[in-house]
């Protein structure tokens, strides 16, 4: 298998080909990239979010998942803002303030998957989203069109000069410039993750929260570490995937996925549909994936939710907003426990070793974007980039949302069945963002401006 990268923005697939290229591994290139993502992709993702990870060892032949999503506050919080989000024609329900933040957990894992499998040195790694804080990014297409359907929360405090600089929204081409994600960079490469929980990022959030009613506490920060654990295995179309549990339900739902080879594009619609309607949440997401020349592979997808409107002064650092994603609120809140997530980065093997790896954004389409994606590749045998490009179809309630191009006499059918279908005209950020390295090429998105690149040496 080739070495190469996928993710939600050119200038992150850059950073981590270019750490690959100066003999970094798989490990390495995902925190390189993840890193630049926090600052080329911060519409959809921040160094104060939280995300899961997981990593294929080639040498031990072993893989193991990592958690470090956001976790409960202790703290007493203010009152959270009530706000609803147009995509298209669904309103997504959303509450932003500072009282929203939870603990995050991005800095803790990329400590820690560096840590535990990198090569390079910290300071290293740091390089590529250095640069980019430093000189900017051109906004993507896809950045953009999410930005002005954000605009009212991205452009609340610091955002109004970062998003907004000449109160105009930023368009696609124009420069993102986050100066203070520059020093925010330059105190974790100095202090490490640590910086984030007991250093200067820290006494930075904390300060945020005293004066604005949040409710992460030192205590809480302190206590945060980023958690490994064993995978779930499940089989699917003649390869072993290996994932995670939670709310996508990756485990249960591949199971009972039809077999679509050789089925019509109707007959594929209609069988799929049925298994694919599910909730979730964490719209504003993105996701890196690599293998590197060695055959060790790593997926790692992270996340704001929406973001709270609050940045640290003088950090350009948006907070995340998870206690205001409705959808995460699985139960009670307990203090210093995770919160639930839809998030499942996942490896596939065949006979011949690792098959592929891939990772969405999306949120509730989170799910169903990983579903149709893997369903394309191991089951139909689409090249990835055809399978990531196929437009894609979303049950949410009693509506089948679908992107311009699915086919229309199945869509056709299920009026006549009586199901409301909410035609899209094209493809849409709305239906998920995958990033997927393969056997045969490596995939981003066009609905997130993805970009995916192999790199010479495997």
């Amino acid at each position: 298998m080739e070495p190469g990268i996928a993710a939600g923005n050119p200038a992150t697939a850059a950073a981590g080909a270019e750490i690959l290229g100066a003999g970094g591994n798989a490990a390495d290139a995902a925190v390189a990239a993840s890193l630049a993502s926090c600052v080329a992709e911060t519409v959809m993702t921040g160094l104060l979010g939280g995300g899961f990870a997981i990593y294929w060892d080639a040498a031990s032949r072993t893989a193991r998942n990592l958690d470090c999503f956001c976790a409960v506050p202790s703290g007493e919080g203010a009152e959270l803002v009530e706000l609803e989000v147009p995509f298209g024609e669904e309103l997504v329900h959303y509450a932003i303030g500072a009282a929203s933040f939870a603990v995050p957990g991005v800095p803790a894992g990329l400590g820690a998957l560096h840590t535990e499998f990198g090569r390079l040195p910290w300071r290293q790694v740091f390089e590529p989203a250095l640069r980019l804080a430093r000189v900017g990014v051109p906004m993507t297409p896809a950045q953009a069109s999410c930005l002005a359907m954000l605009a009212p929360v991205m452009t609340m405090d610091a955002g109004a000069r970062i998003y907004a600089p000449r109160d105009t929204l930023l368009q696609a081409g124009e420069l993102l410039r986050q100066p203070g994600i520059e020093k925010a960079l330059a105190l974790l490469a100095s202090e490490g993750a640590a910086s984030a929980y007991t250093g200067s990022l820290a006494q930075s959030i904390l300060s945020l929260m005293r004066g604005r009613g949040g409710a992460v506490t030192a205590d809480d920060l302190a206590a945060y570490v980023a958690r490994w654990s064993d995978p779930v295995d499940v089989e699917y179309a003649g390869s072993t995937l290996l994932t995670r549990g939670g709310l996508a339900g990756l485990p249960e739902l591949l199971p009972v996925l039809p077999v679509l080879r050789g089925l019509s594009e109707t007959e594929r619609v209609l069988a799929l549909l049925p298994v694919l309607e599910a909730t979730g949440a964490e719209t504003h997401t993105t996701n890196v994936s690599v293998v590197d020349t060695e055959g060790n592979a790593c997926v790692i997808t992270t996340s704001l939710g929406l973001g709270s409107g609050d940045f640290l002064p003088g950090l350009d650092l948006h907070l995340n907003s998870m206690l205001g994603e409705v959808d995460l609120i699985v139960g009670d809140l307990v203090p210093g426990e995770r919160m639930s997530s839809m998030m499942a980065p996942t490896l596939a093997f065949d006979d011949g070793g690792l098959a592929l790896a891939l990772g969405a954004a999306g949120g509730t389409r989170l799910r169903t974007a990983l579903a149709l994606v893997l369903a394309g590749v191991l089951d139909e045998g689409l090249a990835p980039q055809a399978a990531v490009d196929r437009p894609r179809f979303h049950v949410t309630g009693t509506v089948v949302n679908a992107e311009g191009g699915v086919d229309e006499a199945a869509l056709d059918q299920l009026e006549a069945d009586g199901r409301a279908v909410r035609r899209w005209p094209g493809l849409h950020h709305y239906f998920g963002g995958v990033s997927v390295v393969t056997r045969g090429g490596a995939a981003g998105d066009p609905r997130r401006s993805g970009s995916a690149a192999l790199l010479p040496g495997g």
